[in-house]
């Protein structure tokens, strides 16, 4: 396996549910969320990746190499190499270069360690018998360098890799023999020494291509959709080949919200350009998701009729009885006295968000029905249409994607009414407090969970913060990495040690 290649997973979701679902809408092959791994993120992913991958590669069981030579007064000797093992890697400088079409990996400087045994036998014609002698040796390696060319392209929705040039060159192999006399050392390396070099060229060289292929598989088999709850899913399938620059790698992926079925409407769904700048920021990660993305999941919520509440509990408890509006709507009071209420909400499309440089904001259209409580009868008495106009910003939890509302201004509108036409302007006062302290709070209770953005596990985003401009929201953050026991890595520990330094 070689995981250097698994930097190519930064912006694949990992999930083990919801397998791809096909669409039927047009915008299915657009993108609306784009993501950027800058140079730094390259350079960390990299350091992190090479040390992965050096662990894995420790120990390794190199094949057995054998040889017959000549000796003068000897005559022909039998030599072998065996159990020839690799117990340790140092690397000590490495680089990443995005291409036109891929992606090239070059570890340099680096110097191995071995271990392994030797034998060798012959016979003379002086003494008709075998004489042989074994013994212990160590091999050390340096100078090596190990490089990979791969292309990555977009296939049906995921990404496929495929290695262009694979190979490992080493400048000097010293062997020293435990044992033995001064002509066999000699003997031994001009006769095995070729050989064993080009075993560890090999070895390396085919564990890199097999973990190629196996990654390419991996990708491959990846589900093409993010699991939000039981209603709705983010579309993460890729939409074109990924965009190489001189120090970046760009990936464009659908992100629109699905139904739990695969669907969404494409009304409101309109894409602008793409734009994914974290300015002179330095940062490794920027992620950029055009508005459509939220409009999208406000549709889809919509649909499934999620965006209609009942509200029976409110802070001044008695504003939920008939009583509290005697003097506001007499009628109200006159036909159902003391009575309790119910509001019955619901909005009537979905809200379409805007964002602008430095704000979001949407205009929510919802009616709102008061239902009186009369002998265990619901009686809708009077409905009000509202006109809602929020603004708001987003936020980083964690690797979600959250938000939080502020209630700009409104307008009410008497819809009908079984209780006589009353003034909104009587009202007024009691909505916008309803509003602030009620509605306001519980969209804010469901922005808070947010959406997962496409962060493969075990990265987690670090010093983020957001940039808003024309339609598009920006994130721009640095990333630590968990591994399976639990340690967190920074890109200030891996510059501060020596790369991939690992042996047993």
């Amino acid at each position: 396996m070689a995981p250097l290649l698994l930097l190519l997973l930064l912006f694949l979701p990992t999930i083990s549910s919801a397998p791809s679902t096909p669409h039927s809408q047009s915008n299915e092959n657009e993108a609306f969320i784009s993501a950027i791994i800058s140079e730094k993120g390259l350079e960390f992913v990299k350091d992190l990746l090479i040390e992965q991958a050096v662990k894995s590669l420790i120990p390794i069981r190199l094949p057995d190499v054998e040889e017959s030579i000549r000796v003068p007064f000897i005559g022909g000797v039998r030599m072998a190499a065996t159990n020839i093992t690799l117990l340790g890697i140092d690397v000590s400088s490495s680089v990443v270069r995005p291409g036109e079409s891929g992606i090239a990996i070059v570890a340099s400087g680096a110097t191995v360690n071995l271990s392994m045994d030797w034998r060798y036998s012959y016979s003379t014609w002086i003494l008709p018998i075998e004489i042989s002698d074994h013994g212990t040796a160590s091999i050390k390696v340096e100078g090596m360098e190990v490089g990979l060319t791969m292309s990555m392209k977009n296939k049906n929705g995921t990404l496929q890799l495929t290695a262009m040039e694979c190979g490992c060159y080493m400048e000097e192999l010293i062997i020293t023999l435990n044992g033995g006399a001064s002509w066999f050392y000699q003997g031994f390396v001009d006769a095995l020494g070729d050989q064993i070099r080009s075993a560890v060229e090999n070895t390396i060289t085919n564990k890199i291509s097999e973990g190629t292929s196996k990654l390419d598989s991996l990708l491959q088999s990846l589900p093409k959709k993010i699991n939000v709850d039981n209603v709705a899913a983010l579309n993460v399938t890729f939409v074109k080949d990924p965009v190489f620059g001189n120090s970046s790698i760009e990936f464009d992926i659908n992100g629109l919200f699905v139904s739990s079925s695969g669907y969404t409407d494409p009304r409101c769904l309109h894409k602008y350009p793409l734009l994914s700048s974290c300015g002179s920021a330095s940062k490794m990660l920027w992620i950029s998701l055009d508005e459509a993305v939220f409009n999208s999941a406000s549709v889809v919520y919509f649909q499934a009729g999620l965006m209609h509440w009942i509200v029976d509990k409110v802070p001044d408890q008695s504003l939920m009885n008939t009583a509290s509006w005697k003097f506001l709507i007499p009628q109200l009071y006159r036909k159902y006295p003391n009575d309790d209420m119910l509001l019955d909400i619901s909005l009537t499309s979905p809200p379409e968000v805007k964002i602008r440089e430095e704000k979001i904001g949407s205009t929510i259209y919802l009616d709102m029905t008061i239902d009186v409580l009369d002998n265990a009868e619901t009686i809708p008495v009077a409905c009000i249409s509202m006109e809602v106009t929020i603004s708001g910003f987003v936020e980083i939890l964690g690797n979600n994607l959250a938000g939080k509302a502020t209630m700009d201004d409104f307008s009410l509108t008497l819809k009908w009414s079984k209780v006589g036409n009353f003034h909104m302007s009587l009202i007024q006062g009691v909505i916008r407090v309803f509003l602030k302290t009620i509605f306001v709070p519980y969209v804010n209770s469901h922005l808070r969970q947010g959406f997962p953005l496409p962060i493969v596990h075990g990265f987690t985003l670090q010093d983020a913060y957001i940039l808003t401009s024309n339609s598009r929201t920006i994130v721009c953050s640095d990333m630590v990495f968990t591994d399976s026991s639990g340690t967190v890595h920074t890109p200030f520990q891996q510059s501060d040690r020596k790369l991939g330094k690992v042996s047993i």
